[in-house]
């Protein structure tokens, strides 16, 4: 009875540091989006950015800065973008691998999934 009580602590132990072991889901491929700076408009890249994780974008979190527009999906995800930081806000789905959105799409977020 001890042996079996051990030996299923034990592949419990085991299953459950493979578990927390195990890589965090990244979408692969890149996410790019433009911005405006003091110096003019620039292209800013997420690459391989993590699933299921909001991702407020550097460049256009404060809100007395423009957002960034012109987004492209290049990534093996859906990207969900959306009008205000920490995925707040209106938002607009992206297509894997082809998905893009015009200057008129405004972004401060995204989340793949």
């Amino acid at each position: 009875m001890r042996l079996r009580t051990t030996v299923g602590t034990g592949l419990g132990a085991v299953a459950l540091a493979l578990a927390l072991a195990a890589p965090a889901a990244a979408a692969t491929g890149t996410f790019s989006y433009v911005y405006d700076s003091p110096a003019g408009p620039r292209i800013g890249v997420l690459h391989d950015p993590p699933s299921r994780q909001c991702v407020t974008l550097p460049e256009a979190a404060a809100p007395w800065t423009p957002p960034a527009h012109t987004p492209r999906n290049r990534t093996d995800a859906t990207a969900v973008v959306f009008t205000g930081p920490d995925c707040t806000g209106d938002h607009f789905s992206m297509r894997p691998h082809t998905g893009y959105g015009t200057e008129r799409l405004k972004v401060r977020s995204v989340v793949f999934s």
